[in-house]
Formats: structure tokens, sequence, C-alpha cells
């Protein structure tokens, strides 16, 4: 699969886990796991030597998270439909409120027209739309070049340029 990472496209090889099915056992290798299946499978999985990653959708507290973030080398933030925006809140909570500093990943209905909010909220990684063309997602990012207000991203807000 290919994802944007860091203004990249590149290969990846974390496989995304939607549902996990209980009567078999945790795939082995690069899983995002639902964060519920991280909660039950917990002390088993940190015996693994591997990296670790949850996806959470809007429904999670994001709070619940706080105690394991350590052991997460990404995040992956569930966006179902364009007009579901919660995930957003959750990655500027975690950058600026829980200073997490792994990858933050945005799936699910993933298109260009969100990817620069997405980045402003902390979001460094994408799992683009499979329907659409990745390339010209990656361009998103870079279609406004002048920012009003301080976020997540550390970009320089216009005012504080005068």
């Amino acid at each position: 699969m290919r994802v944007i990472k860091d203004k990249v496209v590149i290969d990846d090889d974390w496989q995304l886990v939607r549902e996990l099915d209980c009567s078999k056992a945790i795939p082995e290798g690069k899983v995002i796991l639902p964060f519920i299946d991280w909660q039950a499978s917990r002390d088993e999985l940190l015996k693994r030597d591997t990296e670790h990653a949850v996806w959470i959708d809007g429904d999670i507290e994001i709070e619940t998270l706080h105690d394991d973030l350590q052991h997460f080398s990404m995040i992956a933030l569930d966006f179902p439909a364009f007009k579901d925006g919660r995930s957003y809140s959750h990655a500027s909570i975690l950058r600026n409120r829980f200073a997490y500093e792994g990858e933050l990943r945005a799936i699910g209905d993933v298109l260009r027209d969100q990817l620069f909010y997405m980045q402003r909220c902390g979001i460094n990684s994408f799992a683009v739309r499979e329907d659409k063309d990745i390339e010209d997602a990656l361009k998103g990012l870079q279609d406004f070049t002048v920012r009003y207000q301080a976020a997540a991203d550390d970009a320089m807000p216009i005012y504080k340029l005068r």
C-alpha cells in the first residue's frame, strides 16, 4: 500500500485490521489494530518484539490512550466520512496536550481537500482513499501558503510575520 508520509509518497508495510476475528490469533508483523483489541490483548502484544499501532475513531475518549502512548509508534485516526471531523480534534489533542511525537495517520475517507487541514492539526501521514490519485492528493498539502492562526504544525501565522 502507498501512503503519504512527511510530504512524500512511500510504500508502506503496515497492515490495517478493521475488525479482528476473535477466533484467530492477532496477525504477526506490523499491524494497526482497533484500540479496543489493543486493550483486550495489551499484555500479550507488549511481549512481542514489534512496533505497535492502533486506530481510533471519533467515538473514542482520547484520554483512554494517554497511559499507553509510549507503546505506539503510530496512531491511525479514522475519518469514516468527509463530514465527520472528530479525528481532527483527536489529532490536535494528541500533539498539543499529550505531546505525542509518533506518526499520526489519517485513514478512511481521506481526500485531497482535507490534507492541508489534517496537517495543521498534527497529522503527518495519509492513507488516501484507494479510488483517488495519491500523487494528486500530495499536492493538497501545498494548496495554501498563508496561515491565519497557530496550529499543531508550528507554521508561522501571518500576523506574526508583520
